[in-house]
């Protein structure tokens, strides 16, 4: 009864307090006294003229003579116009009669459930700033969440880099109106309304001493300092802080502090993707939250099967960001997730799925069986960058579809012209690594020759030399460029600070050289100069040779002393003149005797085994990658007789005198081996 005879008492005096405050709305409303703020990104306030009702500054100079507004958008502002309001219980905002704004934002009376999920998914369909404020003005009511929501889409639209395309968004009337309620109403607005509106301000790029910012932030400490905000509200004002501070503020270490109390296994799963991205920025190279990410690794791997396309990717990420290597299993179950989502994936999404898998050196059959159902089917129409990742993922992984290169082929031809020159020599690269030919081969080099006519000064020299070396892999010469890669002023602009050029640069460009000299006759342009040719092609990083595989290498060895009798008739790891390293030469004279490996005089023919692992082949199909094919090819044009020992048909016998049988047939099948 006492609680009753309180409550009551109470109301009384809101009511009282809410018609005093109805008066005093009336009489400026009929006085005509509008209230004005400016909110300016440098941090002063300006205001204009009190008596004017109208909110342009050219209007204002015309009529009353005020100031002229200022317009540099260098230092940004936020202009937000409203008269006193008439209904002071739900939180309205008068704008001028003639203005077609007429949103509330509302605390007392929040649109339902369905109006407000309604408004989103229109909001998501805006694909322009002017739609957004076309979509404000067309409600009545706002809740804080769905004006921070309209922010965060502005945002998405106009957010180039560190900067807006078009500043003066910042200065239409929805968003001058929405600030302001937004900065009055501070003390009013949700956990997620709040920190959902200061992020939104940091993505706009406003000022942090704004009068605006200034307010969100005060009452975000406010209410962090009580230690209520959920995980995800958390994760949030951390991102805002992190925008406006660094990752040295305190309000994000308390963040993280609140974060670390919580259990992971009681987060939904937007909250554990949200504090994955938080993350990646607040864990240094001193391993700091490693408890608390390995917390989230395990709980992650029970909760994949429910992830969707937007979660698997932004978990990917994350893990990729804070280089997670330990955290294999995570990623393995994230994969098999992914395999559901490959058709919903959006561009985006499905560029951090391939870009994670690449760099955690991961693939899985039915993610890639997926794929080659569903790239043919967005080579047309996706993001050039993302078809450029899938033909990256399948080039890293060594995973030779037809089926995917194919309609990578095809979409090059036809819209290569809107491609950057990065992305057209990335996927050029791709095909010469696997060393593949689609079907319209001539249209796919064609293209490429006319790009690098039209274009050849946007390439950056690196990514240049990529392309023309790709092309040399699968057999097409780029002769009438060659004069320019060889030029002084080429070279130079290879260079690197410290005035030199990368060894497996150099490798690069003596293979050129040489394909030049062994398969270009007719070229008569630069050569390239001897300081800038390296003495072998195997290198530790980027190498133009794969390493012989050891374990098969040994097996070969011991079939070969038994076929030739000693161990001293033949070579291992031989450099030759010629840059390549043969995994084994057998010399003979001219009657075809085997010679000691140390002889070099009498020697009339030289064979090269080439010992080919499993790593010289893509993955899926028994095909030679494209520096493997050009190896031999080149060991043959050079006077060798190369004998490939493949290691799918090496691994078939099991028995020495099988394999002696073997190596006989391979390296001299014309001739009889007496027992």
């Amino acid at each position: 009864l006492t609680s009753g005879k309180f409550r009551s008492k109470l109301m009384a005096q809101k009511l009282t307090q809410n018609l005093r405050l109805l008066q005093f709305s009336i009489h400026h409303y009929f006085a005509g006294l509008i209230s004005v703020r400016l909110l300016y990104s440098s941090g002063l306030g300006r205001s204009s003229c009190a008596a004017c009702l109208c909110t342009s500054a050219t209007r204002c100079i015309q009529t009353h003579g005020c100031r002229k507004l200022q317009t540099d958008f260098s230092s940004r502002n936020v202009t937000t116009t409203i008269r006193e309001p008439s209904f002071f219980a739900s939180s309205s905002v008068g704008i001028h009669r003639d203005s077609e704004l007429r949103f509330r934002l509302t605390q007392l009376h929040r649109p339902s459930s369905d109006e407000e999920k309604s408004f989103h998914q229109k909001l998501v369909g805006c694909s322009s700033s002017q739609q957004v404020f076309k979509l404000l003005c067309s409600v009545e009511v706002l809740s804080d969440t769905m004006a921070a929501a309209c922010l965060h889409r502005v945002a998405d639209l106009e957010q180039d880099g560190a900067s807006l395309r078009d500043p003066s968004v910042l200065e239409k009337d929805a968003i001058r109106a929405l600030c302001f309620q937004l900065e009055r109403d501070s003390e009013r607005l949700t956990e997620a309304g709040l920190v959902s509106a200061l992020l939104a301000c940091t993505r706009l790029f406003l000022d942090p001493w704004s009068t605006l910012m200034v307010r969100l932030v005060t009452e975000s400490q406010n209410r962090l300092d009580r230690e209520q905000m959920a995980v995800g509200e958390l994760c949030m004002l951390g991102q805002a802080m992190l925008a406006m501070e660094g990752p040295e503020s305190a309000m994000l270490e308390q963040v993280m502090g609140q974060i670390q109390k919580q259990e992971p296994n009681e987060w939904s799963l937007p909250d554990l993707v949200a504090v994955y991205r938080l993350l990646e920025v607040c864990v240094g190279e001193d391993g700091k939250h490693g408890d608390l990410l390995n917390a989230m690794h395990t709980h992650a791997v029970t909760v994949t099967s429910r992830m969707d396309p937007a979660a698997v990717s932004g978990v990917l990420s994350s893990l990729v960001a804070l280089n997670q290597k330990q955290a294999m299993p995570l990623v393995i179950s994230l994969c098999k997730q992914a395999v559901r989502h490959v058709p919903h994936f959006s561009d985006v999404e499905l560029s951090h799925v391939l870009a994670a898998l690449i760099h955690f050196g991961h693939s899985d059959r039915y993610f890639v069986d997926a794929m080659q159902k569903h790239v043919p089917r967005m080579v047309f129409t996706s993001h050039p960058e993302t078809v450029t990742m899938v033909t990256e993922f399948f080039s890293r992984r060594r995973i030779l579809s037809p089926t995917v290169f194919n309609a990578v082929a095809e979409s090059f031809v036809y819209q290569a012209d809107s491609y950057s020159t990065s992305q057209v020599a990335r996927q050029i690269m791709a095909f010469g690594k696997l060393g593949y030919l689609p079907p319209n081969v001539g249209q796919l080099f064609r293209k490429v020759e006319t790009i690098l006519h039209t274009r050849f000064s946007q390439f950056q020299p690196r990514m240049l030399l990529n392309l023309l070396h790709a092309c040399t892999l699968v057999e097409r010469f780029p002769v009438n460029f060659l004069s320019k890669v060889f030029s002084s002023y080429f070279l130079q602009q290879l260079q690197d600070q410290d005035l030199r050029i990368e060894r497996a640069v150099l490798a690069q460009l003596t293979q050129l050289f040489m394909t030049v000299k062994l398969e270009c006759p007719i070229y008569e342009g630069p050569q390239l100069l001897p300081k800038y040719r390296v003495k072998s092609f195997l290198t530790t990083n980027r190498s133009l040779e794969t390493p012989v595989d050891q374990q098969l290498y040994n097996s070969v060895k011991s079939g070969l002393v038994d076929l030739l009798g000693d161990r001293s008739f033949f070579g291992s790891q031989v450099l030759t003149p010629y840059c390549y390293t043969l995994d084994v030469e057998i010399k003979l004279d001219e009657e075809g005797y085997v010679l000691p490996a140390s002889y070099t005089d009498e020697v009339y023919k030289r064979i090269a085994l080439c010992i080919d692992g499993q790593k010289r082949f893509t993955t899926n199909v028994r095909q030679l990658l494209g520096k493997e094919v050009i190896k031999q090819r080149h060991l043959q044009l050079l006077g060798y007789e190369v004998v490939q020992i493949p290691f799918y048909e090496f691994e078939k016998y099991r028995s020495m005198s099988k394999v002696v049988e073997y190596l006989h047939q391979k390296i001299f099948p014309h001739t009889f081996r007496l027992s």
